[in-house]
């Protein structure tokens, strides 16, 4: 075999290629460093010192998060869940061509996408959820490597792509959930992805049927469509997915039975199918003996409980409340695995309570409330120290509770009401350190409360309301500071009223009527500061009526059929009804029709002086009159803690998210109040896992014309606050980033709570206005400004029926950590539906100086009054101004003031808050001329709101159009003035 010669050439060339090599290899690290420095650049670390290894003295693949490949390229970026803030320059980043991975999850990243990640052709990995970007999913259709690609949460809204993803057949996970898209039918591009095993579609507008090719995808271990807007019956074909563990189809419109061959799914773990309109039995699911989590509440199936379900033994959490099932529960049932909780409340289940439920020790809730359970309560939880909540009343449970069951260490409620229940409270319950709520009434309990009550400080409510109790009330029960209620009126207590129920500083109602209380009336009532309604009628007390009840701020009083004797204090005339003193003959009052007047005074002679006390007695009456009325109407909506009279309380979930009602319930305390509104006050609530939740309270039902509570005439009450079903129509089906989100809605007979997410910046009126008030440069103005706009373009034209807002104002607008907006507060929208608009209230919606001059004229109310509404908004965020201010003149508010200031003065800066920077004043002026746009007098001349929110991204700080805008704004006032 011949070579030639290697010539001097030759090894010039042979020289000159490791240096060549060396060349490229470093221009493209360099490249590589500029790219990832320039990315550097647009974050903001904000909690972590992850891009510190991002310099100079590091090689690129040392950088913290950056993987390489053998060639020293960079392969993956994964900076998830590193507190980053900014925008991702995919421009730049797509450069890497050898860029496999991209994991910017769960940090604070915002702005659009751009179309530049169409470039990103050989990744194979994107996860950009848990943050909040805004706009459009940009074309993802070049990404054809692509496996895994998580969008949940993210804060894209629009029209989503799926055409453009229709060829990315081979991703095995996809997660576009909790995203605020267009409604769309279910895509049928899904069903290409053959090699998927985890989809999430949870909360992102999926409507219609479930299409029966999704048993096509046969690879699957987890499918999630929960939170949409599904119809119809859950196909066949998803019996074909033999492989699924996880199956959540919950809060839906489904109906029809569980398709015959569910029971294929022998892998099946998580099942919900809760908030639906199912039926039929569950014969199907006798087979799935590896389910943990069985979640079928608030629908409509029927018949008995398999017996197979006593042999699940992975079963932990098991929840069917609202539906018509029958028979007995399986004896077995939650006796093998860690069980935590069963909800089977509201059905008509018979026969006993199963045993071992918490064999384990594990188990937390014990529901069971509205069935036809049968005889007694176990023994064996006596000794379950785990459980929180006991619910089992309104059954016909009978005999002796367990001693045990009084003093367990975690109990916050035992509820044992309306049964057949006896025996005596054990005096072990002053071991109970958690219990916040006692209801035993209508049983038959009997013997005396023990005086180791008292020794429960965490007690809130006492309901003991008709049973046999005998005896006398603790003389100890002063050391319940926390309790509001005390309902132990048709029992057989006897002795005196103590003393120190008057250090009970929390009390809101005392209730004791027909018992044989004896002696007076203890005047230390008198002292407490919150208490709303006294009823110690049908006893034996007697002695004269204290005077100091009268500095009680009472709505009912009655003392009805007693031995009482004297004058009435006039102060509890004015909040008696009729027969609130009936049946005391001793007892008179001067004004009062059913009492007989009491005896003139005796010296005739001294007119002068009754004349006085007269005059002194009819100031005190008409201050007391104007007092008491401004009190119970301001009473009627600021109460401290939530009612439960029904015993049960009904709950309806909107989002995804691990809320107890006992936590809920607990956080309402005064010291916990963030808000008070006209229906009603905001607390703070704190969950066990660190969650933060605001919730609003919210009063049913009203008193009769006869002053009696609420609760006691139930089916007569009126709906007090149609605000409530506005607020939770409008807001449950609601799903954007700028829309203040409402978790779930808590109700009973008497009280409702809506839960939304904390806003920890409060509202923008406290930033611009109050004591709360904040230094806020132009672009956090801008961002507010811009967010509050979206969310209004939302409600008026993304929403399936558009919904008006009618209350929006600087206080409605509330503020996360970043100081990102959401429109909140929805008691008085409405919803347009069917071309008419459903109306909440008919009298004038909306807060002075925000509202609409059509108010005036029409009562066709439309979206172009909340459009006014946030022109004022602007200008308040502009001018640094409150919507009415004395400087504007007598009548007039701020929208007058900048109109007129706007078409008489040239030098429209000094109409900007002083404390905004003298730099970026004349974008200010750019937002006040779409503020004069917004607020124009003649509806028909108001842009839409999709027309504002153009306006104001042509505004945006820094942009390059803003010469353009520059005379948008001249041609307006020009042409006004003209």
């Amino acid at each position: 075999m011949s070579s030639e010669p290697i010539t001097g050439d030759h090894r010039f060339i042979l020289f000159l290629l490791p240096l060549l090599c060396f060349i490229v290899h470093s221009s493209s690290q360099s490249d590589q460093r500029q790219i990832l420095l320039k990315f550097k650049s647009t974050l903001q670390n904000l909690n972590s010192e992850v891009l510190n290894t991002w310099n100079g003295e590091n090689t690129i693949c040392n950088f913290t998060g950056i993987v390489c490949n053998s060639d020293d390229l960079v392969k993956e970026i994964n900076l998830s869940q590193q507190q980053l803030a900014g925008t991702v320059p995919f421009d730049s980043i797509c450069s890497l061509k050898s860029l496999q991975k991209v994991s910017l999850g769960a940090n604070h990243l915002y702005g659009t996408i751009s179309t530049h990640i169409s470039n990103c052709t050989n990744l194979e990995y994107l996860d950009l959820g848990n943050n909040s970007f805004s706009g459009e999913v940009p074309d993802l259709s070049s990404l054809t490597q692509l496996k895994f690609l998580n969008l949940n949460l993210s804060g894209f809204s629009g029209s989503f792509p799926w055409k453009s993803i229709g060829n990315l057949t081979g991703l095995t996970f996809l997660s576009l959930g909790d995203n605020p898209f267009d409604r769309t039918p279910f895509p049928l591009e899904i069903l290409k992805f053959r090699q998927l095993y985890s989809l999430y579609l949870s909360n992102c507008s999926i409507e219609g049927k479930i299409p029966e090719e999704i048993g096509n995808l046969s690879l699957l271990e987890s499918l999630e469509i929960s939170d949409s807007y599904l119809a119809g019956e859950i196909p066949v074909g998803i019996t074909k997915l033999t492989k699924l563990q996880m199956l959540e189809l919950y809060n839906n419109q489904l109906s029809g039975i569980l398709p015959v061959g569910l029971s294929n799914l022998v892998n099946l773990a998580e099942f919900d199918v809760s908030t639906n309109n199912l039926e039929g039995d569950l014969s199907e699911l006798r087979n799935l003996t590896k389910i943990e989590s069985l979640q079928l509440f608030e629908n409509n199936f029927s018949g008995t409980i398999p017996e197979e379900f006593g042999e699940f033994k992975f079963l932990t959490q098991f929840s069917i409340y609202d539906n018509k099932f029958t028979g007995e529960l399986p004896a077995k049932i939650g006796s093998w695995a860690d069980f935590e909780y069963i909800d089977v409340s509201q059905n008509f289940l018979t026969g006993p309570i199963p045993p071992d439920m918490c064999k384990m020790g594990k188990m937390e809730k014990l529901l069971m409330l509205e069935n036809n359970f049968t005889g007694g309560f176990p023994e064996t939880y006596a000794d379950c120290y785990s459980l929180l909540r006991i619910r089992v009343s309104n059954n016909s449970l009978s005999g002796r509770v367990p001693d045990g069951i009084w003093s367990l260490p975690n109990i916050g409620m035992i509820d044992l009401a309306i049964n057949q229940f006896e025996g005596q409270v054990a005096p072990n319950i002053g071991e109970a350190k958690s219990l916040t709520q006692l209801y035993l009434a209508n049983n038959r309990f009997s013997g005396q409360l023990p005086v180791e009550i008292s020794n429960v400080s965490t007690l809130v409510e006492i309901e003991l309301v008709s049973n046999q109790f005998s005896g006398e009330i603790p003389s100890r029960i002063g050391n319940l500071k926390k309790l509001s209620k005390l309902h132990l009126q048709y029992n057989i207590f006897s002795g005196a009223i103590p003393e120190s129920l008057g250090s009970c500083v929390s009390l809101d109602e005392i209730n004791l009527a027909g018992n044989s209380f004896s002696g007076e009336i203890p005047a230390t009532l008198g002292s407490l500061p919150t208490l709303n309604s006294l009823n110690l009628s049908g006893n034996k007390l007697s002695g004269m009526i204290p005077a100091r009840l009268s500095s009680l701020k009472l709505s009912l009083i009655d003392l009805s059929n007693n031995m009482l004797i004297g004058r009435v204090p006039p102060a509890l005339l004015l909040v008696a009804y009729n027969g609130s003193f009936a049946g005391n003959p001793g007892l008179c009052a001067d004004g009062s029709k059913d009492l007989r007047k009491c005896s003139p005074v005796s010296n005739n002679s001294d007119h002068l002086k009754v004349a006085v006390y007269c005059f002194i007695a009819g100031a005190l009456l008409l201050v007391l009159s104007l007092s008491c009325f401004l009190f119970m109407k301001l009473r009627q909506h600021d109460h401290k803690d939530p009612i439960n009279r029904g015993y049960s309380w009904d709950v309806k979930k909107f989002h995804v998210l691990n809320i107890s009602e006992d936590e809920i319930l607990r956080s309402l305390k005064q010291e916990n109040i963030i808000g008070k509104g006209g229906s009603g006050n905001v607390y703070k609530a704190v969950l066990g896992g660190g969650e933060q939740l605001a919730v609003k309270h919210m009063w049913k039902f009203v008193p009769d014309s006869g002053g009696r509570s609420s609760a006691a005439i139930l089916p007569k009450g009126k709906s007090r606050w149609p605000e409530y079903e506005a607020e939770v129509a409008a807001l449950s089906s609601l799903r954007h980033m700028n829309v203040v989100k409402l978790y779930c809605c808590i109700s009973s007979e008497d009280s409702n709570l809506l839960v939304y997410e904390y806003m920890p910046n409060g509202n923008l009126w406290d930033r611009l206005h109050t004591y709360k008030k904040i230094e806020m440069d132009w672009n956090v103005r801008y961002e507010i400004a811009m967010g509050a706009a979206r969310g209004l373009e939302y409600l008026h034209h993304a929403c399936d029926r558009p919904v008006i807002h009618r209350d929006v104002k600087s206080s409605n607008i509330l503020l996360d950590e970043e100081m990102k907006p959401k429109i909140a507060d929805f008691g008085l929208a409405k919803i347009v539906q069917a071309e008419k608009v459903m109306d909440s209230t008919h009298v004038i919606a909306g807060t002075h100086g925000y509202i609409a001059p059509e108010y005036g004229y029409t009562c066709n109310v439309t979206e172009k009054s909340d459009i006014y509404s946030f022109g004022v908004v602007l200008m308040e965020l502009v001018t640094g101004k409150k919507p009415v201010e004395p400087e504007f003149g007598e009548n007039k508010d701020i929208v007058y003031w900048v109109h007129n200031e706007m078409r008489t003065k040239d030098n429209l800066i000094a109409l900007v808050d002083s404390n905004i920077s003298k730099d970026v004043k004349e974008e200010a002026v750019k937002m006040l001329s779409i503020a004069f746009r917004c607020t124009m007098k003649i509806p028909t001349l108001r842009p839409s709101m999709r027309m504002v929110v153009k306006m104001l991204e042509e505004i945006k700080p820094n942009s390059l159009i803003d010469v353009v805008i520059d005379k948008v704004g001249e041609n307006i006032i020009s042409q006004y003035k003209n």
